[in-house]
This record gives structure tokens, C-alpha cells and sequence, in this order.
């Protein structure tokens, strides 16, 4: 299996400007050189974390999602992050995993963060998305979710000697605010240990529209919950981190932890 390089981007947001930020995030992508194949962008990366869907909200044919488009196929990799998004009627808080090829893929954020009113103006997704990219099983979440590990629980399938998981990564992308960011730098490791899966967390830095700051720490983990990244508190950053699927395989075959895990199903 060959190695996976994912850059994450920690940014301040224009608040509820599209254009501004997809301006702003057009910079920083033709910035990056050296090989990724993985470029995550943090949640409601377009518009910051706004509550104001009529009015911040596109379709799936909207600038935002043609933008991604373009610039996956520009730097020929995955783009990944989440926007508002408006379909039949209803809003979403929508991850879009945007391949080089044009197609995409999408999760709908499970868990509204009630504390914000986010399950007031937004429809709660129903189905977990586990995407390859270059072999490897990858699980992408959205903030609240970090707080929730039952669906965020590797599933794990046993035959003889064999021990298989979903998925080999798992990815949250934030507007997590700097007051709470104990538990943001606390669960990210935990995911990672529990789950015995690399963790990837892509949170925003600076103010946002209703005067919340987010001190970022954006971060990456391998399985046994063992920071990657450098510290970047307060700090606009962008990182290119090499994850080797050989050192998670030999890990899990050292520990096979998966083989006493729990049967259950999400009802």
C-alpha cells in the first residue's frame, strides 16, 4: 500500500462571503508544491459557521462546488471540506469530497450542534461515508461529530487470522471554538486510539461573525493517539504530513485489538 500525504489548511474566514474565501483559499492551494493527494479545508470553509443558510447557502451546481472542482483538477488531488448547501428545499451542512476527475462524493454532518442552533436551520445527515484514495479507507466527519464515538466506532471483520477494519483514516473538519479546545485536542487522540486509525483534524483560527474565537490546533494523529503535526495555536498554517499505511498495518497486527472489539449495529 502505498503512502498518503494530506495537507490540511488552518485559516481565519471571511465571514458569510463565498467569494472572499474561495479567493482567499485559491492562493493558499496554488501555494502548496511538493506531492499531496489530499487537501482538507476546514468546515463551512466558504462562508464560516453561519446560521444564515438562506442567504450563505448554494446548490451543488453553485460557484463553490465548481470551484473545487477546478482546483482539484489544478493540483491533481482530493479537495475536502464542508459548505452549506441547499437541496429540495432543505440545508445541509455538506462534506464534499472532490476527486481530480470532477466526481465527488458527500457526508451530511450527523450531529447538529444544538449549543448553536445548527438543528434549527439545518437537516441532520443519516449515513456515514467511508472513500478510498490510493488503497487506503478513509472516513470523513464533521466537527460536533468528535463528540459522539459510537458513530464515529470502527467496524472491525475477522476471518481466522485475519483482522480487517472500515476504514484506515479518519477525518473531522471544524469550526471548534477556542473556549473548548480541551476537548478538540483531547477526543482527536482518543478517535485515534480507540479506533486504531490515523486521525486528521482541520480546525479555523481567528473571529467569526458572532464574535467566537478559534484558536485553531489543527492536528494530525497516528494509531496510537501520537501528535505528527507541530503546535499552530492562533496560527494561519499550512502542513504536509506523509501517513504510512506499513507502520498502521504492523501496528495492528502487533495489537490486534479489533479481534475482542464489540458487534453492534446503529439503529
Amino acid at each position: 500500500m502505498q503512502d498518503l500525504h494530506i495537507t490540511y489548511l488552518q485559516s481565519s474566514l471571511h465571514w458569510e462571503s463565498s467569494e472572499e474565501n474561495r479567493k482567499m483559499f485559491g492562493t493558499k492551494l496554488e501555494a502548496i508544491t511538493g506531492v499531496t493527494d489530499l487537501i482538507l479545508l476546514p468546515e463551512m470553509f466558504n462562508t464560516g459557521f453561519s446560521m444564515n443558510p438562506e442567504v450563505t447557502a448554494e446548490g451543488m451546481d453553485g460557484s463553490t462546488i465548481r470551484w473545487m472542482r477546478d482546483m482539484a483538477q489544478r493540483k491533481s488531488c482530493v479537495i475536502a471540506g464542508s459548505v452549506a448547501i441547499e437541496e429540495n428545499g432543505n440545508y445541509f451542512n455538506r462534506m464534499v469530497w472532490m476527486k481530480p476527475d470532477g466526481t465527488l462524493e458527500k457526508y451530511d454532518k450527523r450531529h447538529l450542534f444544538r449549543y448553536g442552533n445548527e438543528h434549527l436551520h439545518y437537516q441532520a445527515g443519516k449515513e456515514k461515508l467511508v472513500t478510498t484514495l490510493k488503497g487506503w479507507k478513509i472516513c470523513p466527519l464533521i466537527c460536533y461529530d468528535l463528540r459522539f464515538p459510537v458513530w464515529a466506532r470502527n467496524r472491525w471483520k475477522v476471518s481466522g487470522t485475519e483482522v480487517s477494519a472500515d476504514y484506515d483514516l479518519l477525518l473531522y473538519v471544524a469550526n471548534w471554538p477556542e473556549v473548548r479546545n480541551f476537548p478538540w485536542k483531547t477526543l482527536l487522540p482518543a478517535r485515534a486510539i480507540e479506533n486504531q486509525a490515523y486521525v486528521a483534524g482541520v480546525n479555523r483560527v481567528g473571529l467569526d461573525g458572532n464574535k467566537m474565537s478559534h484558536s485553531g490546533d489543527s492536528a494530525v494523529y497516528n494509531f496510537k493517539g501520537e501528535l505528527l503535526t507541530r503546535p499552530n495555536v492562533n496560527l494561519e498554517v499550512q502542513e504536509t504530513i506523509r501517513l504510512s499505511h506499513a507502520e498502521l498495518d504492523n501496528f495492528r497486527k502487533s495489537f490486534p485489538a479489533g479481534r475482542d472489539a464489540d458487534e453492534f449495529t446503529l439503529g
